[in-house]
């Protein structure tokens, strides 16, 4: 079977994944679920959408607002989550892509 595998690049990513509101959180976990099962390609909007700089998002909203992951797509088949955030405005921050721009630097993935 062909399926995808999606992980925080480190433990900052899982403190801010387990900081979103148990709502969010649990839409955020079903959505890394359908992309482990379908693939981001299949899945698409409103999940996943295509950023910049070869960063996708995954996008859930909750009781409490609206939120989102930045990842990269690496070889194998892997997603990895770089930045996990509580959106204030209707645009992706810039400083949150710079964030997870950078931690995807560091780590080689892009």
């Amino acid at each position: 079977m062909n399926t995808w595998s999606v992980e925080t690049l480190n433990d900052f990513v899982d403190d801010e994944l387990h900081a979103l509101p148990q709502d969010m959180r649990a839409r955020f976990v079903r959505v890394a679920q359908l992309i482990q099962e379908f693939g981001p390609f299949q899945v698409g909007m409103p999940h996943i959408k295509s950023l910049t700089h070869k960063l996708w998002e995954i996008r859930v909203s909750g009781r409490q607002g609206i939120a989102r992951g930045i990842y990269v797509m690496v070889k194998d088949k892997r997603v990895v989550i770089l930045h996990v955030f509580i959106k204030q405005s209707q645009q992706t921050p810039t400083k949150a892509l710079d964030i997870a721009f950078q931690r995807a630097k560091k780590a080689g993935l892009i």
